[in-house]
């Protein structure tokens, strides 16, 4: 009998069916059960990537929802799982605490939750501790004088220290500043001084990537807290659909820092599914020759191991962002021929991304410059063009190289509005028949 990789449970089928719909987007089969105390010998259970099980215990009392949540989880957890989640309302109604520690109990001291209520995609963001709902403090909102389960706070860790045996701290925006390993040191620092709860601030879908790399990095055992878009990044992560099949991937690099190529980056990483991005540290491409080839190391890595589990990949280089651009005037040489080793190394990943997956059957490159370094890598003589996709975006094929007949879309950083990139993607994907 096949077992789930990623056990979901959730207080209510609305919300557990809503994780599960995410979760089948990113590419997994998803079973959504009622009658779970059937045990997992049912059929129903067998032969899915995520089993979301509903305890509709949001109502209940809190010993109640521990006991309901407790019994699913003992009956459901396998050697086998390798993602739990305990789903949560968007506006933390229920008993989020008690819930936590019945999974917690259940699958041992060595776990640690992790708490990500961030759904970027319904206006749910987390800032300062605070859940907000479209800019709102949730307490302010029509949610807070909910009927059956009102909510009388915007404090998240407040709610879990209402409810939870266990110690609850938390991590704010200005945590996630420097990273994934800084940020997994953070975790790792609280877990040791007796955390078992964590709540971490969050605004993107970005954010949420980095949270889910930052815990992988950790080594700690989790159980995700969240509405169901942290449970799906850390899938796309950690596990490989049971039927995957061989899938023509999309790449897309992209080395402008223009501000709209920004706002299309980030349009694009919440419609697209599955997707993953690696951002390039593109100032260590400028700092010495061993620091170019260790980060171009790093990211054509990072990206070889994502595509396991994705079908759209992008490479990004971090100057999209302002706190992270560039003064080339630190640097010796002139501006063209640092932007060229830029740009150069970021066609380098791309060229040994290609080489190592050969599922790769269409590339995204944005702005004149790096197109031209990509063709260059590649031996390309040029592009055959053939289509129109939007103004100033080409699309068309390779012509002569190692990558002769790659399909490719070719945009300016600065046109378009903010889903050009994502129209560009689903051309190719029309395309390639992904």
């Amino acid at each position: 009998m096949k077992i789930s990789q990623c056990l979901v449970i959730a207080d209510d089928l609305t919300g557990g069916n809503a994780t599960g719909v995410l979760l089948a987007k990113t590419g997994y089969k998803s079973h959504s059960v009622l009658s779970y105390e059937h045990g997992r010998d049912n059929p129903e259970f067998t032969n899915c990537d995520c089993l979301i099980i509903t305890t509709d215990s949001r109502a209940l009392t809190q010993k109640e929802a521990y006991s309901r949540v407790k019994h699913a989880a003992k009956v459901f957890r396998t050697d086998d799982t390798k993602i739990f989640c305990k789903r949560i309302d968007t506006t933390l109604r229920g008993n989020l605490g008690a819930e936590t520690d019945a999974m917690l109990d259940v699958l041992g001291d060595e776990y640690v939750a992790i708490c990500a209520p961030c759904f970027p995609s319904s206006g749910r963001t987390l800032a300062g501790g605070y859940l907000l709902v479209n800019g709102l403090p949730l307490h302010k909102t029509n949610i807070a004088i909910d009927p059956k389960t009102p909510v009388k706070t915007s404090d998240i860790a407040e709610i879990f220290r209402s409810q939870s045996r266990n110690k609850v701290s938390s991590l704010y925006i200005s945590d996630l500043m420097d990273g994934k390993h800084a940020l997994a040191s953070k975790i790792n620092s609280l877990v040791s001084s007796g955390s078992r709860v964590i709540i971490i601030d969050c605004i993107t879908s970005e954010d949420l990537n980095l949270i889910a790399d930052a815990v992988i990095t950790s080594g700690r055992k989790i159980l995700a807290v969240d509405p169901g878009e942290f449970t799906a990044a850390l899938a796309r992560k950690i596990i490989t659909p049971l039927n995957a099949k061989e899938r023509r991937k999309i790449l897309a690099v992209v080395g402008s820092v223009n501000s709209n190529t920004r706002e299309q980056m980030e349009n694009l990483w919440l419609a697209q599914r599955p997707i993953a991005n690696v951002f390039a540290e593109t100032r260590r491409f400028l700092d010495d020759e061993a620091s170019r080839e260790q980060e171009i190391e790093r990211v054509t890595a990072e990206i070889l191991e994502l595509s396991k589990t994705n079908t759209v990949l992008t490479i990004t280089g971090d100057g999209i962002y302002p706190e992270k651009r560039i003064d080339f005037r630190q640097y010796s040489g002139n501006i063209d021929t640092l932007t060229g080793r830029i740009n150069d190394s970021l066609a380098e990943i791309a060229l040994r991304v290609l080489r190592g997956e050969r599922s790769f059957r269409g590339l995204y490159a944005t702005g004149g410059d790096v197109t031209q370094s990509l063709c260059v890598k590649f031996g390309a003589s040029g592009l055959d063009l053939r289509d129109e996709v939007l103004p100033l975006a080409a699309y068309g094929l390779f012509y002569g190289g190692e990558f002769d007949g790659l399909h490719v879309v070719t945009k300016g950083g600065s046109q378009g509005n903010s889903d050009a990139i994502n129209l560009c993607v689903n051309y190719l994907k029309s395309k390639l028949f992904i």
